[in-house]
């Protein structure tokens, strides 16, 4: 009997598809990942399901839209116990008076069927959906970011139900602690699942904040792989913002420096998995929680960059690279659009665990795409994303955006306007698609959202989410105007 699969998840925080350098980027320095990109396959048109952290990792994990889970913004409550935890109140992430909340209780995990099927299942790095401290159920092992994101050095560790703050570089910590975690699964026959959720590249990004051996190698670059463009009108204080030349070359630097530092820690992993002769019965999946704007259209971050909330392609698109010797190999390129809430059916299919989706999960396997990179599914295939009152349905030809607070609409034709420059609502020529893509989004979320977690019934601003959405006061107001120096934003 062929031993069973082993898998290794990274993820990424606030990384655009844009930003390695296998798929064209030629300022950024990714060897690990033009690596993983040539032992497997690289999707071109990969979805997060919300361009915000905690809505797209609960959405990874659960198979469910945020409308489903409930988890409709970044999550500024819920994280921790702080009167448990007095000695940390002074943490810059410390949110006061903060109780600790299960969001994704209830709530069916890919994880929980892997550990019912004999996997040893660890956690290395960013969480960030609720109540950090407790090991959620599957995972066996748990070393993760107390408050959801931190700064690169002097994280808020939580270990083993124990909070500390260990004055080394975050990137590196995650990476070394996934070794621990190999080094022991490497050598016994149970099958296991490791995530390893880097921090990076999210903010802060300035000098201080990274490594000077990474800082240095972009002290030279132009950057003229990324946009110059004047501050999109709808900018608000979600992170620090290019408003100058100077302050875009040092944004620029301390992003790409934090990709690269994390692209060395992949780079470890890989080379353990192949001293270890591990490669041959282990799937590995790299991706990012949500897309990314450093300029593009204007934009200084994801979807909450904007307020209202965008969704450009540079927000809802993914890295996504996956390699399984059976799948997944030769380095090819896929261009069938697929999403997250696809890996719940697609990890327990190469796992060898019978399922059937349930009829709030919309996902399907992608194990015959790295077969057949660019045929289509049976089915029509759209993917839809959300924020709050925002919602988006994209085909691989058209993108239909409604933001439900004023009634706006946006239609892109991305054959002939792939950089989403024109609205093409209101042209009669589109009539018809438009209404169409109207009418296919609302069948979705009717079908997909789940009564009181319905993210258009409230005003979720991009300033975080305090508690449950059945719970009063869930949502922070906070500002949305322009604030250039904003830091702390997940």
């Amino acid at each position: 009997m062929a031993a069973k699969r082993n898998f290794v998840l990274i993820l990424t925080d606030d990384q655009g598809a844009w930003a390695m350098h296998c798929a064209g980027n030629d300022d950024i320095i990714t060897p690990n990942l033009d690596r993983l990109a040539n032992m497997g396959v690289r999707f071109t048109d990969f979805f997060c399901a919300s361009p915000v952290c905690s809505p797209a990792r609960a959405s990874i994990i659960t198979g469910e839209m945020p409308s489903c889970h409930g988890v409709l913004d970044w999550l500024s409550g819920g994280n921790v116990n702080t009167e448990d935890y007095p000695h940390m109140k002074e943490h810059p992430y410390f949110r006061q008076e903060d109780r600790a909340i299960e969001y994704l209780e209830g709530h069916d995990t890919y994880v929980r069927h892997l550990a019912g099927a004999g996997y040893r299942c660890a956690l290395s790095g960013k969480w960030h959906l609720g109540n950090s401290v407790r090991p959620k159920e599957g995972f066996e092992k748990w070393y993760t970011i107390g408050h959801g994101g931190c700064n690169y050095f002097n994280p808020d560790i939580c270990e083993n139900g124990k909070f500390y703050n260990e004055n080394r570089y975050v990137t590196d910590l995650i990476t070394e602690r996934a070794l621990d975690f190999l080094g022991e699964y490497v050598e016994q026959e149970a099958p296991w699942y490791l995530s390893v959720h880097y921090t990076a590249p999210h903010s802060p990004w300035t000098r201080e904040n990274h490594k000077e051996e990474f800082l240095k190698l972009y002290d030279e670059c132009a950057f003229t792989s990324m946009p110059e463009e004047p501050v999109h009108p709808n900018q608000v204080g979600t992170c620090p913002v290019g408003s100058t030349p100077e302050k875009r070359k040092e944004i620029l630097t301390g992003y790409f420096a934090a990709v690269t530092a994390m692209d060395e820690g992949v780079g470890r992993i890989l080379d353990k998995l192949e001293e270890s002769g591990r490669l041959e019965n282990t799937t590995i999946i790299f991706t990012a929680d949500n897309g990314m704007n450093m300029g593009h259209h204007g934009i200084w971050g994801k979807g909450n960059g904007t307020f209202p909330p965008n969704m450009y392609d540079s927000s809802v698109k993914v890295p996504f690279l996956i390699y399984d010797p059976e799948y997944f190999t030769g380095g090819k390129v896929v261009g069938r659009m697929a999403g997250h809430c696809d890996l719940f059916p697609t990890l327990l299919e190469l796992a060898g665990i019978d399922y059937t989706v349930h009829d709030k999960q919309h996902g399907r396997s992608i194990c015959s795409y790295g077969a057949h990179p660019e045929e289509e599914r049976d089915r029509d295939v759209v993917m839809c994303d959300e924020y709050g009152k925002v919602r988006m349905i994209r085909t691989p030809r058209y993108k239909y955006v409604r933001y439900y607070e004023t009634g706006e609409e946006q239609f892109f034709d991305l054959s002939a306007d792939p950089g989403e420059r024109q609205n093409r609502i209101g042209m009669p020529r589109y009539g018809e698609e438009i209404a169409g893509l109207r009418s296919r989004m609302e069948a979705f979320f009717e079908k997909y959202a789940d009564g009181v977690n319905n993210g258009i019934l409230y005003r979720v601003t991009g300033n975080g989410q305090l508690k449950r959405c059945s719970d009063p006061g869930a949502f922070d107001p906070g500002v949305t105007y322009f604030q250039e120096n904003a830091e702390h934003s997940f």
